[in-house]
This record gives C-alpha cells, sequence and structure tokens, in this order.
C-alpha cells in the first residue's frame, strides 16, 4: 500500500470505529456495561471512569450492578447516572446499585433503529469526504508530476477498494445494530 494514502484509509478506519463505538452505547433493552463506559465520577477531585472506581456485572440480562470499592461513591455514581441521558434510575441497597432495563417498546425500537441509520448514513457521509480528499491529493501529486497518470489511477482504485470496504462494514454493522434492537 502506498503511505501517501495510508493515512485516509486509518482515518476510514476511525470513522468505523467511532460508530461501533456509537452503537456500543445504545441500549437494546438489555443490560450493556458498555453504556457506563462515558460517564465519569468524582473520585478524589479527579474525573474517573465509573469502571475505575467499582466492580460492574450484569446478574441478569435486564441488570446492571455497579458495587463501588467505597461505599461513599454509592451517591455520587448514582448523580451521575441520574444526570446522564440513560434514562434510567438508579437504585441501591447501601453497597450496591442496581439499574433495571425496562422492555423496550415497539415504538421506542423503530427511533432507535432510525437513530441508528443516521449515524451510519453520518459515518458514510465522512468515508466518502475522506475518499474526495484522498482523490484531491492524489490530482495534486499528479499535476505536480509527483506521479503518473497511470500510478494516479491504481491510488485512486486502491482509495475507492477501501471505500466499498468501509461502507459495507459500516452496512453490515448497522444491519446488525438494528437486529438486535428489533429482536423482542
Amino acid at each position: 500500500m502506498d503511505s501517501r494514502i495510508e493515512i485516509y484509509e486509518s482515518k476510514m478506519k476511525k470513522s468505523l470505529d467511532s460508530l461501533r463505538e456509537e452503537y456500543s452505547t445504545i441500549r437494546a433493552g438489555r443490560a450493556n456495561p458498555h453504556l457506563l463506559d462515558k460517564l465519569r465520577v468524582d473520585y478524589y477531585g479527579t474525573p474517573s471512569p465509573i469502571q475505575s472506581v467499582a466492580n460492574i456485572s450484569v446478574p441478569e440480562a435486564r441488570i446492571i450492578q455497579i458495587q463501588p470499592w467505597e461505599s461513599k461513591l454509592i451517591k455520587d455514581i448514582e448523580k451521575v447516572i441520574i444526570a446522564s441521558d440513560l434514562g434510567l434510575t438508579p437504585s441501591n441497597d447501601g453497597k450496591v446499585i442496581r439499574l433495571v432495563f425496562p422492555e423496550l417498546t415497539e415504538e421506542r425500537r423503530k427511533e432507535l433503529v432510525k437513530d441508528i441509520k443516521k449515524k451510519a448514513e453520518n459515518a458514510r457521509v465522512a468515508v466518502r469526504n475522506i475518499r474526495r480528499d484522498a482523490n484531491d491529493t492524489i490530482k495534486k501529486l499528479n499535476k505536480n508530476s509527483e506521479i503518473s497518470e497511470d500510478e494516479m489511477k491504481q491510488l485512486e482504485d486502491q482509495v475507492q477498494k477501501f471505500t466499498d470496504k468501509y461502507i459495507a462494514d459500516i452496512d453490515k454493522l448497522t444491519e446488525d445494530k438494528s437486529k438486535e434492537i428489533l429482536t423482542v
């Protein structure tokens, strides 16, 4: 692979990874500990991920259990969860916080699938923009006589192959996540 276009392939991969990360935070009516990944709790003046101050487990399909290493953190963790956009109400017994996920309604599932498709389209647009930037760079190299017409065609074909691959990956990821949400 030509080092002049490697950076564009890497950017496309980052777009896919970013989408995958976004999808991991969308709840599908099942408990997923990754929903808590973006939440930070104040731990001795330092915003820390909940995972670094507590044990997180999934004892049942629709329950996340958070067991802080220090009991004084329970209130702080609850505040963070309530303030987040998760839409969950934590309950605690003094030692453990439980998050119970209600069953999703059909309407809510369809809204989530629409949201997933919108995020996928944004990722596809990002990949296409990266392709355009790569092709512009390739054309400039040709215009400045740094590469031949043949090399330009080869590089453009390579960029198109990357683009097709990442668009297909985005479509597959979106299809899988949509099925997961629509499965009752």
